[in-house]
Order: C-alpha cells, then sequence, then structure tokens
C-alpha cells in the first residue's frame, strides 16, 4: 500500500486542473506542525486494486507570481511504498505505510506552476496514498495541497509524466479509499489515524546551473569552435592550395626545361651537323637544294617549337581568352597542309579570366595530340574544334568525320590516348574518347578552372576525387554507336 503526504504553508490551496477553487485558510503561528496529521487528506488510489499494482499518480499547483515562498512542508505516505517527484526532480522515497515522511521545500518552490507526482507501489490487499502539502507565503497567506479527488491517475506509457504540466482528458481522476484514520475497505482493518513516527526527510538544495553549464553557453562554445575549425581548415586548404599550384609550377617549368634541353638541343645540334656535313662534302645543285630544305624544315619545326613554349611560359598569354585564339590558330595552320578542312566553334564571349600555366600548358599538348592522331590515322576529310566555358570548367572537343575505331580493341602500345588520359588526370582533367568504325572519333577535354574546388587537389596534386573518376569511368563506358561526331 501506498501512502503520500504534503504540507505547505500559503493562504489558498491549488489542486490539479480539475480542482476546486482556492479557499483561504487561517494562518496559525504557533505550533503549525505540532500534529504531523494536520493538512493530510484522504486515502486514494485508483478504481482498481490489485496486488504487486504500481499506480501513478498526478498533480499540480501554482504560486502567484512575485510570491515570496517563507515555509513549505509536505507530509505524506503510501501503502506500501512511493517514490516522490517535484517538476520531474526525485525528492525522495519511502517504504513504510505506517510512518509518515515529512519533506522541506520551500527552496525548491518558485512562483509560476509546479507539478506533483508520485509513484506508488501497492504489495498486498489494501492500497492508498496520504498526502499534505501546506505553503507558507509572506504576507501571510497559505497554499494547501491535499490527496483528494483532484488527483489524477497516469496510464502506464505515458512518458516524461512527472513533468508535464497539463492533464490529458483521458487521465482518470483518484478515488476515495476512505478518510484520515478510517477503515480498510479489503479488510476491515482501521487505517491507524496515528503514524508510529515521522521521518524527516533530508532537504533538497535547488539545482545551481553555472553559467557554462547552460544551454546558451554550449552551444555559443560549439558555434565558435566550429567557425574557429572551418576557419582553419580553410586556411590549411589554401596553403595547400599554394603549395600544389607552386609544387606543380615547378614540375611544368622543370618539364620545359628538359624540353628544350632534350628535343631542341638535340635537334639544333643535328642542324648543325647537317650544315657541317653539307660545307664539307662536295654535293652537286640538286642535292645540296635537298640538304637546304631539309635545314630549313627543321629549322621552321624548332621555330614553331620555341613559339609554343615561349607562348607557354608567357604571363600575358594566361588568360582564356588568349589560350582560344592561340589553339585556333595552331590547329588551322596544323590541318593547312592536310586535306582535313578546319570548322571552329568557340565561345563568342570568352572570357579573359586567368588561365595558369600547368593548365594551359597541359590541356594545349593533349589538344595537340588528337589533332595529330586525326592527321595520322582518320582519314577523315572534316574536323571541328570546339571550345566553350561550362560553369567552372573549360571543355575543348575535337571531332572528326574519319574512319574511326573500337576503342575496345585498341592495344596498350597506342601512346597517344594514353597520354591524352594522363594529362588529363595529373591537372584534375577529364579525357572522353568516343568512336565506332565508320563513325569518325570525337574526343573531349574538360578541365577545372578552379583547382580548389577539388579536395582531393588540395592534398594531392597528382590525383582527383572519386567523383571525377567515376564520372570519366562511366562516361568512356558508354556505347557509341549514337554519337555522330559531327555534332557536339
Amino acid at each position: 500500500m501506498l501512502l503520500l503526504v504534503l504540507l505547505l504553508v500559503p493562504a489558498t490551496r491549488v489542486c490539479g486542473d480539475n480542482a476546486a477553487d482556492p479557499k483561504s485558510i487561517p494562518l496559525e503561528t504557533t505550533n503549525l506542525y505540532a500534529n504531523p496529521t494536520d493538512g493530510l487528506g484522504s486515502w486514494i488510489w485508483a478504481v482498481e486494486t490489485r496486488d504487486n499494482q504500481t499506480c501513478q499518480l498526478w498533480n499540480t499547483f501554482e504560486i502567484p507570481k512575485d510570491a515570496v515562498v517563507i515555509r513549505a512542508r509536505l507530509v505524506m505516505t503510501v501503502d506500501n511504498a512511493f517514490t516522490l517527484y517535484l517538476d520531474g526532480r526525485e525528492v525522495g522515497r519511502g517504504t513504510e505505510w505506517r510512518e509518515l515522511y515529512l519533506f522541506e521545500l520551500a527552496q525548491l518552490l518558485t512562483p509560476g506552476r509546479h507539478v506533483l507526482a508520485i509513484k506508488a507501489y501497492n504489495g498486498s490487499k489494501d492500497a492508498g496514498m496520504l498526502l499534505g502539502l501546506r505553503i507558507e507565503l509572506a504576507g501571510g497567506r497559505i497554499i494547501e495541497v491535499k490527496s483528494d479527488k483532484s488527483w489524477k491517475v497516469i496510464p502506464e506509457g505515458v512518458s516524461k509524466w512527472e513533468k508535464r504540466t497539463e492533464a490529458k482528458s483521458d487521465w482518470p481522476a483518484t478515488i476515495i479509499i476512505a478518510p484520515l484514520g478510517g477503515v480498510a475497505p479489503l479488510n476491515g482493518t482501521p487505517w491507524a489515524p496515528a503514524p508510529d513516527r515521522v521521518d524527516v526527510m533530508p532537504s533538497l538544495q535547488p539545482i545551481k546551473l553555472f553559467f557554462w553549464q547552460t544551454g546558451w553557453f554550449q552551444v555559443s562554445l560549439l558555434s565558435v569552435c566550429g567557425i574557429v575549425i572551418l576557419i582553419s581548415l580553410r586556411l590549411m586548404a589554401q596553403l595547400a592550395l599554394q603549395y600544389n599550384e607552386q609544387r606543380l609550377l615547378e614540375k611544368e617549368r622543370a618539364r620545359i626545361a628538359r624540353e628544350i634541353h632534350d628535343d631542341i638541343g638535340a635537334r639544333m645540334t643535328q642542324l648543325v651537323l647537317d650544315g657541317e656535313e653539307a660545307q664539307s662534302e662536295p654535293l652537286d645543285a640538286a642535292s645540296m637544294t635537298l640538304r637546304l630544305n631539309h635545314i630549313c624544315e627543321e629549322a621552321r619545326g624548332l621555330l614553331a617549337t620555341m613559339d609554343e613554349i615561349l607562348w607557354a611560359v608567357n604571363p600575358q598569354r594566361d588568360t582564356l581568352r588568349d589560350f582560344a585564339a592561340y589553339v585556333c590558330k595552331y590547329a588551322q595552320k596544323f590541318l593547312k597542309p592536310t586535306p582535313i578542312q578546319c570548322l571552329l566553334d568557340i565561345e563568342p564571349a570568352i572570357s579573359a579570366a586567368a588561365f595558369s600555366l600547368p593548365l594551359r600548358r597541359s590541356l594545349f599538348m593533349a589538344i595537340k595530340e588528337s589533332l595529330n592522331n586525326a592527321v595520322k590515322y582518320s582519314e577523315a576529310t572534316e574536323l571541328r574544334l570546339k571550345i566553350q566555358r561550362q560553369n567552372e570548367r573549360l571543355v575543348v572537343v575535337v571531332a572528326d568525320n574519319g574512319k574511326g575505331f573500337d576503342p575496345a580493341a585498341v592495344t596498350p602500345d597506342r601512346n597517344g590516348l594514353t597520354n591524352m588520359t594522363q594529362r588529363m588526370g595529373e591537372v584534375g582533367g577529364i579525357c572522353l574518347i568516343t568512336s565506332q568504325p565508320g563513325q569518325g572519333c570525337r574526343v573531349e577535354f574538360s578541365i577545372p578552372l578552379k583547382q580548389r574546388r577539388h579536395w582531393a587537389w588540395i592534398w594531392n596534386a597528382n590525383q582527383f576525387s572519386d567523383q571525377m573518376s567515376d564520372a570519366r569511368n562511366d562516361r568512356t563506358k558508354e556505347p557509341s554507336k549514337n554519337h555522330d561526331p559531327t555534332k557536339f
């Protein structure tokens, strides 16, 4: 059986949502708690009583605004055991129905609505809860809460019922089992009108929250930490990007230096040797003409190579507009001696945005390789060169109407196709080759204009995001039989 008593000292009685109107109670100034049973209500319980039963009892009361609590005592017991909650906080427990348990609650009460919740347990036979709460306010008012029909029985399964300040319509009301000192209904045994003893329970202190324990401070701290982390990551990314850009630029300079030394140097040496050989050997007019034509052809090739290198390293040519103009000029000049007609499709309003040396150098070499392949293998009569900007990427398409080939049948020794793909991969670009026998060949280069958008580029200049690789692989596997290489 469960017994509950709450005692407070104000001048109005406040119960649950269905409680009667508050009424004034004279304040006794002497021996207010001389009789611990003063202010107790009746034995109450749920409609049904059974062995090993848990009954959840709930009520509310309200302390007027700007009221000051002077004294507040709650006296209660349950036949057989109970746990008492105030505003969802456990206040104490009791396990003997013959004893009254007294709780001092003044330090826990502030103006506003409060919730009394009791989880009562009945071992066998009779069950009941007895409670009285009296709250003394400054100015002589008293608030009193007793165990009566205003209490609610909370059904099982209701979450956080100890904190709820409003009753639901389906919560049944309690019933009065017997008045204080009455007879137990099941066995006819009178409940003792006086307890065996009164247990004064330890007083609880209000829960103090330091400012660093408050929600707003923790949220603010997490926000500040998040902002600091984001700023730090941004700075780290910028430093990593600058480092990799510098490394790639140095790599490109070293490659150009190797080209000058290995290619141009060797060709210049050969040109000198050819000239010395022409001087030392007596040749007839026809042989001399052939030798001089050969030397001139080699010299023109050297000049073209030097022109490409000078264009690549010239910082005044680091723009998209200059790149497009140079590629078009090179394509027309390269295809002029061939039967292939060059058609240009250049975005009219292509911007003068910066286009760094490593990017334009790698893209130009890939385009140059694709033009060379078209001349050597395609047997085409028409080649279209398209250059346009798509968001933050530059797309260049080289498509011919030649004999085409089966990409799946290409042998690994076709270094030209491998070199184009590898060059694009080194700078975060994509090379897509689409072809089919008799349907021409289409080569599309796509390169990012702002490398910092790809995190993989930031951390490693030679590796790029999985998303880009997946996209490249997926598009490479697409069937090409329906592709018209004359259309972009």
